[in-house]
């Protein structure tokens, strides 16, 4: 690349604008891997809600409700690119990488919130799109700007963003909230801690470079390794809800208790886990079983949803 020295950067003519990062990059933006786990726990929410929704506008729905959680995604890193450029995971993300600025990433997720919100009130009902906007506010502003840097319990309390997503799809169908929704926004809002906390005990020095108070930086690895235990048992619990509460069968009730047990076994293999230890195997197998869990649970439910709606069937 050709140099440029100060005389010449004052004197030349300003150049044409050039558009910022590719397709990939602004992809990239949605955290797509976040997104693809709102738009499956939606999409689970939706099709358990009673009643019917036209398969159009349930597409739609889906749709928005992912745009705004790409929003989200792109509003936070935003406002996250100083500390995402301290981490090795985060580092290249395109804000920090310098591939998109900061005011374009700022637009682009505000445009997209407006987008979704504006367009699920309109399409589908005000209810779903309320809930949408709370979503992405909780997520952009009060996790992403408040507790993340200022608390410990930041993951406890702004994993309610993630856990959202079945509630909003839940009343796109119905126009309301129910006792039964609110049970599967609780599996992910329990599943998240432990799932976040063994990410932080194998990522310590890079929350710590970054300066974010992530609970083994703050109460050390044996307290996290105890609340990780603790959200465990009470995130399987939750798990087996839906079939107290009837509105699962049986079938599904034995997957989430293996799950569940799983789940547990995973997290006191953590505890077991000698403090101080550099390679964290058990964390990092509990960090890969929890995202299998949350898969498997939400996944049973949608299996358990389809064949009572298509074959009149509760197993």
């Amino acid at each position: 690349m050709a140099m440029i020295n100060e005389h010449d950067a004052l004197t030349a003519p300003a150049a044409a604008p050039i558009l910022e990062g590719d397709a990939g990059d602004f992809f990239a933006l949605l955290k797509p891997r976040v997104m693809s786990l709102v738009v499956f726990t939606a999409l689970v929410g939706l099709m358990m809600a009673p009643g019917e929704i036209h398969p159009v506008l349930g597409f739609i729905a889906i749709l928005l409700i992912a745009v705004g959680a790409g929003a989200s995604g792109a509003l936070n890193m935003w406002y996250d690119a100083d500390i995402d450029l301290l981490m090795g995971r985060t580092s290249k993300r395109p804000v920090p990488a310098g591939r998109i600025s900061a005011e374009t990433t700022l637009a682009f997720g505000l445009f997209l919130s407006v987008f979704s919100v504006v367009t699920l009130g309109l399409v589908i009902n005000w209810l779903s799109a309320g809930l949408l906007a709370f979503t992405i506010f909780f997520y952009a502003v009060v996790y992403t700007m408040w507790l993340k840097r200022w608390t410990p319990h930041n993951i406890v309390i702004g994993g309610a963003a993630g856990a959202f997503p079945p509630i909003i799809g839940w009343a796109c169908v119905t126009n309301s909230i129910s006792l039964e929704s609110i049970a599967l926004f609780a599996i992910i809002f329990l599943w998240t801690p432990a799932h976040f906390w063994a990410l932080a005990l194998f990522k310590a020095e890079d929350y710590g470079r970054a300066g974010i108070p992530m609970l083994p930086n703050v109460a050390g690895e044996r307290a996290t390794k105890i609340q990780i235990v603790l959200y465990s048992v009470l995130t399987a619990i939750s798990g087996i809800v839906p079939t107290l509460m009837g509105f699962a069968g049986t079938t599904y009730g034995v997957v989430a208790a293996v799950l569940g047990v799983a789940f547990i076994w995973y997290s006191w293999q953590v505890w077991r886990m000698a403090d101080g230890d550099k390679k964290m195997i058990p964390a990092k197998k509990l960090f890969g079983y929890s995202l299998i869990y949350l898969f498997g649970i939400f996944t049973a439910l949608l299996v358990d949803a389809l064949v009572a709606k298509f074959f009149g069937v509760v197993v």
